[in-house]
Order: structure tokens, then C-alpha cells, then sequence
């Protein structure tokens, strides 16, 4: 994985275990990869690692089983997915707004749209 310098590492490696969730490789009642094992894969610091396994406890996404790591919550991949959903739908009259800035039409949209949802 490939980071990027806009954002604290953690965070980045937050929003990776979220898309994971959301996408249901890694389901509710599976356990999350350990500290040391992502550590050791991305090459970062232990410490970083937990700190976004803490970040997803916080946030009730994950629990700590004492002496087995971290779980995912039951519910969790529903709740996230409505909260991406939420998100998206916030960011749409700006998208909308920029699209008639630069003089894109509704059918255009709609066409590209229609487009996007063929491919693979």
C-alpha cells in the first residue's frame, strides 16, 4: 500500500479497515488482522496500527476479545455502509454544482452514469 501525505498514517490505515469491512472482506464476527501481522505487512510502526484499531473500538466497529484481538461488531458493515452512503449523498449538489459550472448537462450525467454502471 502506497501512503499518501495528506493524511497521518493511522488514518489512512482506518479508512482501509473500514473498505474492508464495508466490502465484507472482512465480515461481522471475523477477526481484524493483528497489529504486528499489518505492521509487518506495511511496514509501519506497531503503534500506528493500534492506534487506527483504536480509532474502529471507538467507533464501536470493532471489539477487543482479551487474548484473541480484535473482532468485528455484528452490525458494523450496515452501519458503515449507511454512513459511505450518507457521505456520497452529502457530497452530490457540489458535484451537481461544479457539473453545470462546466456546462454538463442532465443527460450527459445520466449517460456517463448509465456508462460507469456497465463496466466491470
Amino acid at each position: 500500500m502506497q501512503w499518501r501525505d495528506d493524511q497521518p498514517i493511522y488514518r489512512q490505515l482506518y479508512q482501509r479497515m473500514v473498505a474492508l469491512i464495508v466490502a465484507g472482506d472482512i465480515a461481522p464476527g471475523e477477526a481484524l488482522p493483528s497489529v504486528r501481522q499489518v505492521a509487518a505487512d506495511y511496514q509501519i510502526n506497531h503503534l500506528t496500527v493500534a492506534k487506527a484499531y483504536q480509532a474502529l473500538v471507538d467507533e464501536q466497529l470493532v471489539e477487543k476479545r482479551r487474548g484473541l484481538g480484535m473482532f468485528v461488531c455484528e452490525g458494523a458493515d450496515a452501519r458503515l455502509l449507511e454512513r459511505e452512503r450518507e457521505q456520497f449523498v452529502q457530497q452530490l449538489p457540489e458535484l451537481l454544482a461544479q457539473a453545470k459550472r462546466l456546462g454538463i448537462d442532465k443527460a450527459t450525467l445520466l449517460q456517463t452514469i448509465e456508462n460507469l454502471k456497465e463496466q466491470p
